[in-house]
C-alpha cells in the first residue's frame, strides 16, 4: 500500500522538483509492411503507424490529467528503416511516409530512420546513410540513428567516414537554423533496441510487434535529495541517490503500466535516465556540483558522474522488473543549464566530455562545434567514442552540431528542450589520413566471451 507520506512526497517531486515522464514511446514493428513496390510499402507503413498509434497521444494526455504527472513528449519508434527498404532504390519515400504518419497521430517525434552497420554496410544501409541530409531536411518530426560499432563486431570505419561526411553536409543544408538538422541524428556504438529517447530511438529487430515504454527524468529531484546530505561521505550520497531513483522509477512504472492497459499493447520498459532540460533546477551538472565540485568539468567530475550513474541504475532496477533503454545520466550540453554555463566559462571541454562518456548513459550529446570543422575530424570524434563503447562494452554515441558560419565564442540557439550551446573548440590537428584508411577496427579480445 502507498501511504500518505509517499503520496505527498511524490506530489512535491512533481510540483517543486521538476519530476516528469519525459516520454511515452510506442515501439512499432514494420516488418509486415515489406514490399518491393515503393508506393505500397509507404502506404503500408503509414497505415500501420496511424492505426497502431491512433490513441497514443490522447492516452498520454488522459493519464497526465488524471494522475497529475507531467508527460512532456509522446513519441514513436519503428523498425530500422534500412531493414525494410532493401528492394527500393531510395528510402526517402519511407522517410516522408513516417513523417506524415507522425503528424497524423500527433506525436512529437518518430525515430527509426536507422541503419545498423557495426560489421559492414549493405546496399540498403549505404542508401539510407547517403540520404540522411535530404531526409532530415525534408521532414519535420523524423529522427535518425546509425550504429557503427559494437563490442562483438568492432568498428566499421567506412561507415564512420560516411557518417562524418553526412553530418557536415546536413549542417550546411540547415545553416539557416545553425545546423539544427544534426540534432536529429545520432551515431552509436552498442545501440540498444528499446531506447525510448530521441533522437536515437528505434524499435530493434529483436523486439515484438508493439509495446509502450516510458522514459522518466528527475535531475531536480536528485539534486534536492543531495542537499539534505551536504558534506556527508559518498556512501551516504550513493544511498540517497538510490532511494530517490527508486521513487522516481515507481512513478514511471505506474504510468507505463497504465498506458499499456489503456492502449492494449504490452508494457516494454522503464528507462530511468536523468535527462536534463535548459530550465533552472533540472540539471545533471548541478547534481555533480552538489557533490562538491565548484563547476562541472573540474577534476573529480568523472568520478562524481560514475557514482551518479551507478546509483541511479541500482535504485531503478529495484523499482521495476523491466528497467531498460539507457537508464543512467545524460549529459547533453545544450539541454542542461549547468552544462551550458560550464562550457561557456571554459570548465567543460570536448576532451573532458569524452572522459565523462566512459561512465555516463550515452556520450557526446548535443555539442556545438565550429562550422568549418572538417568531415574527417567529425568522423574521428565518432571513432573515439565508438572505441570507448566497444572496449567498455557500453553504449556510446555522438550527436554533434557543426554550426555553419560560427566559431568558438559564438552561441547557437535551438529553443525548447534543445536549448542553446556555446561553440566548443575541436583539435586543430588533422585526422584526414587516419579516417581515409577505411576498413574495420577489430573487436577486442573480450568480445569472444561465450
Amino acid at each position: 500500500m502507498i501511504n500518505t507520506g509517499e503520496i505527498l512526497q511524490t506530489l512535491r517531486m512533481i510540483d517543486r522538483e521538476k519530476l516528469d515522464v519525459r516520454t511515452i514511446t510506442m515501439g512499432i514493428s514494420l516488418f509486415n509492411c515489406v514490399s518491393d513496390d515503393e508506393k505500397r510499402l509507404c502506404d503500408k507503413v503509414y497505415d500501420r503507424i496511424t492505426k497502431q498509434a491512433e490513441h497514443l497521444v490522447k492516452t498520454g494526455q488522459d493519464i497526465e490529467r488524471e494522475f497529475g504527472v507531467p508527460i512532456v513528449n509522446k513519441r514513436i519508434s519503428v523498425t530500422p528503416v534500412s531493414l525494410i527498404t532493401g528492394a527500393l532504390s531510395s528510402p526517402i519515400g519511407v522517410a516522408k511516409a513516417l513523417d506524415r504518419a507522425a503528424k497524423e497521430v500527433g506525436v512529437d517525434f518518430i525515430g527509426g530512420y536507422t541503419a545498423l552497420v557495426p560489421k559492414g554496410m549493405t546496399a540498403a544501409d549505404r542508401r539510407l546513410i547517403g540520404s540522411l541530409p535530404e531526409a532530415l531536411c525534408e521532414t519535420d518530426l523524423l529522427c535518425s540513428s546509425v550504429n557503427v560499432a559494437s563490442t562483438r563486431a568492432g568498428i566499421d570505419m567506412d561507415a564512420v567516414k560516411l557518417c562524418g561526411e553526412k553530418i557536415r553536409e546536413l549542417a550546411e543544408k540547415t545553416k539557416d537554423t545553425d545546423g539544427f538538422g544534426c540534432a536529429k541524428l545520432v551515431v552509436f556504438a552498442n545501440a540498444v533496441e528499446d531506447n525510448p529517447f530521441m533522437a536515437g530511438a528505434f524499435w530493434g529487430p529483436g523486439e515484438g510487434d508493439c509495446a509502450v515504454s516510458v522514459g522518466v527524468s528527475g535531475p531536480g529531484v536528485v539534486k534536492t535529495a543531495l542537499e539534505s546530505v551536504k558534506g556527508q561521505p559518498f556512501d551516504v550520497v550513493a544511498e540517497t541517490i538510490k532511494r530517490t531513483a527508486f521513487r522516481v522509477t515507481r512513478v514511471g512504472q505506474l504510468v507505463a503500466q497504465e498506458a499499456s492497459r489503456r492502449l492494449n499493447v504490452p508494457f516494454g520498459i522503464v528507462d530511468l535516465s536523468l535527462a536534463p532540460t535548459p530550465a533552472v533546477g533540472d540539471s545533471v551538472a548541478h547534481i555533480l556540483e552538489e557533490m562538491g565540485l565548484e563547476k562541472c568539468g573540474a577534476h573529480g567530475t568523472t568520478a562524481a558522474l560514475a557514482l551518479l550513474n551507478d546509483a541511479v541504475k541500482k535504485g531503478g532496477v529495484m523499482a521495476s522488473s523491466h528497467v531498460g533503454g539507457l537508464s543512467g545520466a545524460f549529459i547533453p550540453v545544450s539541454e542542461d543549464i549547468g552544462m551550458i554555463n560550464a562550457a561557456a566559462c571554459g570548465a567543460l571541454s570536448l576532451n573532458k566530455l569524452e572522459a565523462m562518456t566512459c561512465v555516463c548513459s550515452v556520450g557526446l550529446d548535443m555539442i556545438a562545434i565550429p562550422g568549418d570543422t572538417p568531415a574527417s575530424t567529425i568522423s574521428a570524434i565518432i571513432a573515439d567514442e565508438a572505441a570507448i563503447g566497444m572496449i567498455n562494452n557500453k553504449t556510446t554515441a555522438v550527436r554533434v552540431i557543426p554550426a555553419p558560419g560560427k566559431g568558438v565564442g559564438d552561441t547557437v540557439e535551438f529553443g525548447g528542450l534543445f536549448g542553446r550551446a556555446p561553440i566548443i573548440p575541436v583539435s586543430p590537428f588533422s585526422s584526414e589520413e587516419f579516417i581515409a584508411r577505411g576498413g574495420r577496427i577489430p573487436a577486442p579480445l573480450h568480445s569472444l566471451r561465450n
